[in-house]
């Protein structure tokens, strides 16, 4: 097991640092052309490397390729947090919308933003088509899936939204959260994913594992178990914003989950809690 620490530790620091720095960098006030360069720059630069590293079937290949697959995933992050893309409706989720209405509301809210991710999945496709190195594309894959779970889930309802780590730009995709004590789409999400989990596991513990693939394996074993503790945020009352404290201001700033678990038996938009 020890010579999979490495690439454990590895992606446990890269999540942490990217989505701190992406945080930080979108609280600031910055310009929309300030905003789009930051995005151009890790878009070009990701895509760069996932082109240089798709033919490098190595460990150093394989971590090359997962931190250009997380660079390309940070800079679609910038234009959405910066609020640059988004979606068609910039407005609060509509008083008393329910079902399709609510569904219709909430996607448009975040079209441009799902459209970006697809677009960038295509790229990163092109990029490494054919090549060995296939480390890069499968991160991207894992991290747009899980993501795309978080969305939905948010959405059905949850015990706990974060809703204060969300920009002030961006505070009006809150009212289309629900708090929900849990949604039915959230054991499956879990459980699927740990399933995902176990196998590339497996295939990073095999004997006949290579050096390229165990630390491939690892590498998106671990950004899964992280996003797996992710959904867990969602309905356990811990305060995991505080990991991010220094990029979302001072620990006073950053309220505890604890403040957002209010939870009814039916879907509560945010913004219309019970009191």
């Amino acid at each position: 097991m020890t010579q999979h620490a490495p690439a454990l530790l590895y992606a446990l620091f890269l999540w942490w640092f990217s989505t701190g720095a992406v945080l930080r960098l979108c609280r600031r006030e910055l310009s929309n052309g300030r905003a789009w360069l930051w995005a151009g720059l890790a878009a070009v630069s990701g895509l760069a490397l996932l082109a240089a590293s798709a033919s490098l079937a190595s460990v150093a290949g394989a971590y090359l390729a997962f931190t250009a697959a997380v660079l390309t995933w940070g800079s679609v992050e910038i234009t959405f947090l910066t609020g640059l893309l988004t979606g068609p409706r910039r407005q609060p989720c509509p008083a008393g919308a329910r079902g399709w209405r609510r569904t219709r509301a909430a996607f448009e809210a975040i079209l441009y933003h799902e459209l970006a991710l697809v677009a960038a999945g295509v790229a990163i496709a092109a990029a490494t088509w054919g090549g060995a190195n296939q480390v890069g594309p499968q991160t991207f894959l894992v991290l747009w899936l899980l993501r795309l779970s978080a969305k939905l889930n948010l959405f059905l309802g949850v015990p706990v939204t974060n809703e204060a780590m969300l920009p002030e730009r961006l505070r009006f995709l809150a009212s289309y959260f629900a708090l929900r004590p849990i949604n039915p789409l959230f054991p499956v999400s879990v459980t699927a994913a740990t399933a995902g989990l176990a196998v590339i596991t497996v295939r990073a513990l095999a004997p006949e594992a290579s050096a390229f693939d165990a630390a491939g394996s690892i590498l998106l074993a671990t950004l899964l178990a992280l996003a797996v503790l992710e959904h867990w945020f969602m309905v356990l009352p811990i305060p995991s914003a505080s990991l991010w404290t220094w990029s979302l201001g001072t620990p006073a700033a950053v309220p505890s989950p604890l403040l957002s678990l209010v939870a009814t038996d039916q879907d509560t938009p945010l913004g219309r809690r019970p009191t």
